[in-house]
């Protein structure tokens, strides 16, 4: 059965490293990269009552997530991995991460880590140390 490596991607300089170090350890496997729509992030701004707020704010995420994947898959595939799945989820991240690995077979988690130490990291959490806590499956943190 051949590999398949999930890259769960943002707009961070982790998340391109994560991509690099996953299409030079693992060229011959499919690298499923994927990003996470969180909700939340839409925030209680005054906007955010308007009633259109919230399908506006999801398709211009959307339009984002699709111009940040067409990079990775370009410099992944200039790597040499032959083989790249997109994909776009909604929810909470640490949570999406792990059932999509659960749910699709996924032999392993390849993802960058923000680095952030002290008050950061207590009060907004790290979502690569979650997900190495609660996956099934060997999570890579790249830094």
């Amino acid at each position: 059965m051949a590999k398949r490596i999930l890259v769960p991607v943002d707009s961070s300089d982790q998340a391109s490293v994560a991509c690099e170090f996953a299409a030079e350890e693992h060229p011959d496997a499919t690298l499923v990269l994927l990003h996470v729509i969180n909700p939340a992030e839409a925030g209680y701004s005054a906007e955010a009552s308007i009633p259109s707020f919230s399908e506006e704010w999801y398709e211009t995420q959307k339009a984002t997530a699709e111009d940040l994947l067409d990079d990775l898959e370009s410099e992944v595939t200039e790597a040499g991995v032959e083989s790249v799945e997109r994909v776009i989820e909604v929810g909470r991240p640490t949570k999406v991460i792990v059932e999509y690995a659960d749910d699709h077979d996924i032999s392993q988690i390849v993802m960058g880590s923000h680095g952030r130490s002290g008050m950061s990291r207590i009060l907004l959490g790290s979502v690569a140390e979650i997900v190495v806590r609660r996956a099934s499956i060997p999570v890579t943190v790249v830094r």
